[in-house]
């Protein structure tokens, strides 16, 4: 019995190492293909994310070639409030280049609303930054409504020069 019982232990440890060996092969196995698995998918991320930023890239340019810029001359207006002065240079962003030839036949038009809007405005109205993008958001309404066209003929409006006295 003695020995029946030695055999039984020697045969147990025998039996649990190769149960860890195998659990042991498993783990590695699946820890492998994880990693494979992680490594394709972020190098596919990688190539297609770099294939659509250059896709937006080029409708970007496209975007921007498709505008021009329009500068007007400055304008020196007095403001509703007495004594007070507003210099302002003011370039339109057009849609479309196409577009360039009639907004520079219809420059007096563009102007004379320009001023008649500006020198209504008091100086504490324009003063602050609201003030001022409301202004431009009035100047670009007016402006496309001027043009008379189905779309907007004008895309943005820039104030290169602001001085108010």
């Amino acid at each position: 019995m003695a020995e029946e019982k030695d055999e039984l232990q020697v045969e147990k440890p025998e039996e649990d190492t190769k149960k860890k060996k195998g659990n042991i092969k498993l783990l590695i196995i699946i820890v492998a293909a994880s990693l494979v698995l992680g490594a394709g998918g972020f190098a596919g991320y990688k190539i297609l994310a770099s294939k659509g930023s250059s896709n937006s890239a080029e409708l970007k340019e496209e975007k921007i070639e498709k505008t021009s810029i329009v500068a007007l001359d400055p304008f020196v207006l007095n403001l509703s409030d007495h004594g007070r002065y507003l210099k302002v240079t003011i370039q339109l962003e057009i849609n479309e280049p196409k577009l360039e030839e009639t907004v520079k036949n219809k420059t007096p038009q563009l102007r004379d609303t320009i001023i008649t809007l500006v020198s209504s405005k008091s100086l504490s109205s324009i003063s602050s930054p609201e003030g001022k993008f409301q202004l431009k958001d009035e100047i670009l309404f007016r402006a496309n409504q001027l043009m008379g066209m189905e779309k907007d003929a004008f895309k943005n409006l820039y104030f290169t020069e602001f001085v108010m006295q």
